[in-house]
């Protein structure tokens, strides 16, 4: 299963007051909660990551760790691939280990 490129459609902020995610402070603790429990959580962060978005929190970041994230990883040139092939390894491996687990148990 790979990202979901319709991502705003299906975020847990969609409905909420937008201009809760773009404040300052200890404000932006009560922000990233809403991106907890998101589906969508890593394509809005790969999307804001990709755009250098400078502003709000997006996927759970706000935008002083999304810039630390940046110059830690300046050769990453697509998040959003970096982060489907993430996906595709840990679902990979976990679906070795049920089969080792199902193997052992038989």
């Amino acid at each position: 299963m790979g990202m979901i490129t319709d991502w705003p459609s299906l975020a847990a902020c969609q409905n909420g007051d937008p201009d809760a995610l773009f404040v300052q402070g200890a404000e932006q603790n009560v922000a990233k909660r809403i991106c907890r429990s998101c589906p969508v959580r890593y394509e809005c962060l790969a999307d804001a990551l990709d755009n250098r978005i400078e502003f709000g929190v997006w996927g759970g970041m706000t935008e002083r760790e999304r810039r630390a994230l940046l110059r830690r990883h300046p050769q990453v040139a697509s998040w959003r691939k970096m982060f489907e092939a993430a996906m595709k390894k840990n679902a990979k491996d976990r679906s070795g280990k049920d089969k080792i687990l199902v193997t052992a148990a038989g």
